[in-house]
């Protein structure tokens, strides 16, 4: 066995590439993906058709332009202008401010202001008008007055209605609500699956279209020796994955988990188990390294999509939803997550833990029985 494991690493090191990749890959996944797959919305273009034209509509429109989210792009004289601009794609919102918004404000302590947010792109349209209906109710225009935000779809007709209510919001686990801190766990996840799923299938191919694998296959070594033996490099670089992202999002992003590092090897060895036995089946059943390339992209890229990455999985349909309990590493993204944001416990963990465990178990376990060994 300890002359298997040897032979396994040399066969890493002894290849230029693979070392290479093994380093810089996490390295690129960690330090460019978290601001590329970001769900913070910047930069939308505003419309604003300000009938008031006072100084509390002036301070309101200051508040909004010193924010970094909104450019504001065109000051409408009517309010078909601003169709116009979100027509033609060059706003995203319009904002209007009715006549007597500092009258009503004085007199009633609370006023009205419309949002209209163009809904092609509904995410944008959404978080954009969030965003602005925030800073609008917390513009701070006087101690006791309050402006209430209504939004509607573009073209859609605006709806006022006022409660004078203030409403205290308090972000727990991510108070700053940073996408970075919400996804860099997922990422490493995503790491993991990528190079411990794919290297020790391309690795066993590798050995049967050079032939090499028909040297071990007349000797004494049982299947399961030899697929501990494959498993088990897999495993240790596994490990250094996780701490080489751990550096760099502690490094580049500030980011320590709350949780125990402990807690979050033992998921770790549980899944690196899980994609490196998933690997060994694909091996098993391809005979070039072509067909264990698109069987490999196949699964991981469905495995992906369908794991609560970049969309949670309790949004997808039912169908999706059920399809997705099947999914491993919808478990270990779960799981990290909480233990980096909430620090989460084991006794919290544990069912994910037996699931991780039970898919280790069925896909290493049908490596051993399908690899064909020929004396």
């Amino acid at each position: 066995m300890w002359f298997l494991i040897q032979k396994e690493f040399k066969q890493i090191f002894r290849n230029a590439f693979l070392p290479k990749l093994i380093f810089a890959f996490p390295i690129a996944v960690i330090l460019i993906i978290p601001w590329a797959a970001n769900m913070e919305i910047k930069g939308v273009n505003l419309a604003v058709l300000d009938w008031d034209k006072t100084t509390t509509s002036k301070n309101l429109l200051a508040s909004i332009e010193g924010s970094s989210y909104f450019d504001t792009t065109l000051y409408a004289l009517s309010l078909e202008e601003a169709h116009a601009c979100i027509s033609s794609g060059e706003c995203d919102i319009i904002l209007e401010i009715p006549n007597g918004l500092e009258k009503d404000l004085q007199k009633e302590s609370s006023a009205n202001v419309g949002i209209y947010a163009n809904a092609i792109n509904s995410t944008k349209g959404a978080l954009g008008s969030g965003y602005l209906a925030n800073i609008i109710m917390s513009a701070g225009l006087g101690k006791d007055s309050a402006i209430s935000a209504s939004s509607s779809a573009s073209g859609a007709s605006n709806a006022f209605g006022a409660f004078g209510a203030q409403i205290l919001t308090t972000y727990r686990f991510n108070p700053n609500l940073n996408y970075k801190i919400y996804m860099i766990p997922a990422l490493m996840v995503m790491v993991l699956t990528l190079v411990c799923g794919f290297l020790p299938a391309f690795n066993i191919v590798g050995e049967k279209e050079r032939g090499n694998i028909e040297q071990i296959n007349v000797t004494p070594i049982s299947k399961f020796s030899f697929i501990l033996s494959k498993l088990i490099p897999y495993w240790l670089i596994g490990f250094f994955i996780l701490c080489l992202c751990f550096l760099l999002a502690f490094l580049v992003y500030g980011l320590t988990p709350r949780g125990s590092f402990g807690l979050i090897f033992t998921f770790g060895s549980a899944y690196v188990l899980v994609v490196a036995g998933l690997g060994l089946v694909i091996s098993n059943y391809s005979n070039t390294m072509q067909q264990a390339m698109f069987v490999c992209w196949f699964f991981m890229l469905i495995l992906i999509l369908m794991s609560g990455l970049f969309t949670s999985t309790k949004s997808m349909p039912q169908w999706a939803q059920i399809l997705s309990a099947l999914n491993p590493l919808k478990y270990f993204i779960e799981s990290l997550r909480l233990i980096f944001l909430k620090g989460s416990d084991f006794n919290a963990l544990w069912l994910n833990f037996a699931i991780l465990c039970a898919f280790a178990a069925l896909f290493n376990l049908w490596a051993i029985m399908s690899y064909k060994k020929r004396s």
